[in-house]
């Protein structure tokens, strides 16, 4: 069963912003010849639509455990969970940060979830998860770990 999906995708407003800067690209190179004139525009189209559509994370709640892109972190495995706000999320990107965490982070999602890896054979202390909705996404993990969780 799942308990939680939500699948982070890239701001309306950066699509617009890639289409306007596909624009800009395409009217300066006007003084090119005409098959560069096409190809240009259409490899920087494709080449921000490649780019933004990779940005998508999806972060799922299900039987087998948390899951954030292509990671899983499985149900013996999830010890504390924490939700984190703007600021305290800000902080455990930079100044608290541990170079050995596993980050599943997103530039424009300000807020996170922080989970404690909770198996002894695993060097990473912690999962740095992005989300619009932390307090659900840390909810959805305690009900099920039955650990407890902390709103910052």
């Amino acid at each position: 069963m799942t308990a939680y999906v939500e699948r982070l995708a890239v701001p309306a407003r950066w699509w617009a912003l890639a289409g306007l800067a596909v624009l800009a690209l395409g009217a300066v190179s006007t003084a090119l010849p005409l098959w560069l004139l096409v190809a240009v525009p259409a490899i920087g189209a494709l080449a921000l639509a490649v780019g933004l559509r990779s940005s998508t994370l999806d972060v799922v709640v299900d039987d087998r455990g948390l899951s954030a892109g292509p990671a899983r972190l499985p149900w013996t495995a999830i010890g504390r969970v924490d939700a984190l706000d703007a600021a305290a999320a800000a902080a455990l990107r930079s100044r608290e940060a541990d170079p050995r965490a596993y980050l599943a982070l997103r530039g424009f999602v300000p807020t996170a979830v922080r989970v404690e890896v909770d198996d002894d054979a695993d060097p990473t202390p912690y999962w740095y998860v992005s989300t619009r909705r932390p307090v659900e996404l840390a909810a959805a993990l305690a009900r099920r770990a039955g650990g407890s969780g902390n709103r910052t």
